[in-house]
């Protein structure tokens, strides 16, 4: 009943773009029960020896161990999901017998009461702690993305726009520390972790400690051997000089593929560190070369604070995107800085022709003539025949794949093709509305900073996107459950008889249910028509702004809800041909197919809102 109260207070979601918790492009992860196996198989022996399902005795909370994370010096880090909620976390699993000493026991100690204090959008976020017979568990923030040792592993080197916007997170996060006299001390590629949305979060505190002053400083020598300062290695102590080192390090790092100090042996790497001796390639910016210079100074009264570091040339006269796209783990960006217009007609371009550059010069230049009359029935009857290739051929309505970029990409391409059209026809849409039996989402609620997004389709489906990428379809008989863990593989099963891994998810998806049951109402008039033969719609991707909601499908249907006024727009494909429902805000439907709208024409508002649809799916396709 507590996830039912908690719903029921955030029940005004449905009609704010507002989302407190983080708002996700899911991708397709594996469930817990699927990816044990290979962890099992790893750890063989220390893993048979602890259960899969770990009970919190302070709270009553059961946990699934998923497969392993990551390894430190006492510790590893595994998948966990709580059973009641579906959420997940990074745990930290420390075996008792491996702090058995008391000053072990108290590193641990000294590490969570750190750790639980600091509350920072870039930092690892500690959750909670508890231990058992055997184990002490630590539950931290879940970054689905991994670190950035795996995507500079997978990519060799980044482009430092990409470096500019890492940097600047890991920069708020360590000058949060240092405000709160706090020492990070390992700061590595690896200790930075991605969350799903490609935000930066620094993480692992086990070498972190209070900042000291000089002379009050321990001597030790801690942290990762190629990343060490001068005055680490000759036992002066550590400040934040030292952590600023480390960073210039990270950044030489992240452009070059290399540690600026790694030689064949530990002593050489030393020797280099204690002169600050390395090479600086010819292929870096000026700028850049000149901040990691400042920051692997030998002398630590020389590097720069923090704020110097943001007010450098190398972050104020460089390009830094706001947001990178997923694709960023495996591909260099496409990040060209171009004017708006110019940016547009070359998507126009690359959506009708298919990207050739000539043809891109082409649409651009003629874009120059579209203010002139004499010209606009030459490129309305060029349109046409292009829209009339596309649209009648033997794929048109086939979707392309079951993977949202290939969904995104085919219906911009639809949208597009109207877009350049009806700039050039009539204002007023056609009066001949048709009838079709396709789905769509009549009530939605965004709880995604709990448990996920749900939704109503008109067949009375209710389906909800989990935090974690799985999704789960309660029919209209209120008894069958479909469930995703991957793309086109579904396990059905009653509520009656749910598998207990899923026990805590089919509760929140009646919760789900029974919360638009009781508080939504219908977003419009259209009928409730469903076609038997037709496969399971169920949600692969979301997107808010400040303005709508999108929504895309497996089948490809494509849903943007406007907030301020409840009007929306319905892309969907049937019978080889693609068709446009606008709901207005008095909720009354028109559908139309795209071929129609190409003769007719349509409103000024409809065209606004195909603008921005249109907008929101190239981002999404960016």
């Amino acid at each position: 009943m507590d996830i039912l109260r908690t719903i029921t207070h955030h029940h005004h979601h449905h009609q704010q773009p507002v989302n407190k918790g983080k708002m996700c492009e899911h991708t397709h992860h594996r469930p817990t029960e699927r990816r044990r196996g290979k962890s099992e198989d790893n750890n063989a022996h220390a893993t048979q020896e602890m259960s899969r399902i770990i009970t919190d005795s302070t709270t009553g909370k059961c946990y699934c161990r998923g497969k392993v994370l990551g390894k430190g010096g006492f510790a590893k880090c595994y998948e966990f999901t709580d059973l009641s909620t579906g959420k997940m976390y990074a745990a930290k699993i420390i075996p008792h017998t491996r702090v058995s000493k008391p000053h072990q026991r108290e590193k641990i100690d000294r590490e969570i009461e750190l750790h639980r204090a600091l509350h920072h959008k870039h930092i690892v976020h500690f959750y909670h702690h508890f231990e058992d017979k055997d184990n002490i568990y630590i539950l931290l923030e879940y970054c689905s993305r991994r670190s950035l040792a795996h995507i500079l592993k997978a990519r060799k080197v980044l482009t430092e726009p990409e470096v500019r916007y890492y940097l600047r997170q890991i920069l708020s996060g360590l000058k949060y520390l240092h405000e709160q006299e706090i020492l990070h001390r390992d700061l590595k590629l690896g200790n930075f972790f991605i969350n799903e949305s490609m935000e930066l979060k620094v993480g692992d505190f086990g070498l972190a400690a209070k900042l000291e002053p000089v002379e009050n400083r321990r001597r030790t020598i801690c942290g990762t051997p190629n990343y060490l300062s001068p005055e680490v290695l000759n036992k002066q102590g550590h400040g934040c000089e030292s952590d600023v080192w480390a960073l210039g390090c990270v950044m030489y790092t992240m452009l070059l593929g290399r540690p600026p100090f790694e030689t064949t042996n530990l002593k050489e790497t030393y020797r280099c560190i204690r002169e600050a001796r390395y090479s600086m390639p010819s292929s870096l910016s000026p700028q850049a070369k000149h901040l990691i210079s400042s920051m692997l100074a030998k002398n630590p009264m020389d590097r720069p604070h923090l704020d110097d570091i943001l007010r450098h040339d190398f972050f104020c006269q460089g390009f830094t995107p706001d947001r990178l796209s997923a694709n960023c783990c495996h591909a260099a960006p496409d990040l060209h800085h171009t004017s708006p217009a110019k940016s547009f007609f070359k998507k126009a371009a690359a959506a009708l022709f298919g990207g050739k550059k000539d043809k891109a010069k082409y649409l651009e230049t003629q874009s120059k003539h579209l203010l002139d009359t004499s010209s606009k029935q030459h490129i309305k009857d060029s349109i046409r025949m292009i829209v009339t290739a596309r649209l009648s051929g033997e794929h048109a309505g086939r979707c392309v794949s079951d993977h949202p970029n290939a969904i995104c990409f085919s219906n911009a391409k639809s949208l597009l093709i109207i877009h350049l059209n009806i700039s050039f026809t009539a204002n007023d849409i056609s009066k001949e509305s048709m009838n079709s039996s396709f789905q769509w989402v009549t009530k939605w609620v965004d709880y995604s900073n709990k448990y996920g997004f749900g939704y109503q389709l008109s067949d009375h489906t209710v389906g909800v996107l989990f935090n974690n990428g799985t999704h789960m379809s309660l029919l209209s008989d209120k008894k069958t459950v479909h469930y995703y863990a991957e793309l086109g593989q579904c396990s059905v099963f009653s509520t009656s008889e749910a598998p207990e891994q899923f026990v805590g998810q089919v509760t929140i998806l009646k919760y789900f249910a029974h919360y638009m049951e009781e508080n939504l109402m219908d977003g419009g008039d259209l009928p409730n028509v469903t076609d038997a033969g037709k496969p399971r719609l169920y949600l692969l991707q979301w997107l808010k702004s400040d303005r709508a909601l999108m929504m895309l499908f497996n089948d490809g249907t494509f849903q943007v809800n406007f907030y301020h006024d409840h009007t929306k727009i319905i892309l969907c494909n049937q019978s080889e041909e693609y068709l446009l429902t606008y709901i207005n805000e008095d909720r009354v439907s028109t559908t139309l197919q795209l071929s129609t709208l190409l003769v007719s024409g349509c409103s000024a508002d409809l065209r606004s809102r195909m603008d921005y649809a249109l907008n929101m799916l190239l981002q999404r396709c960016n």
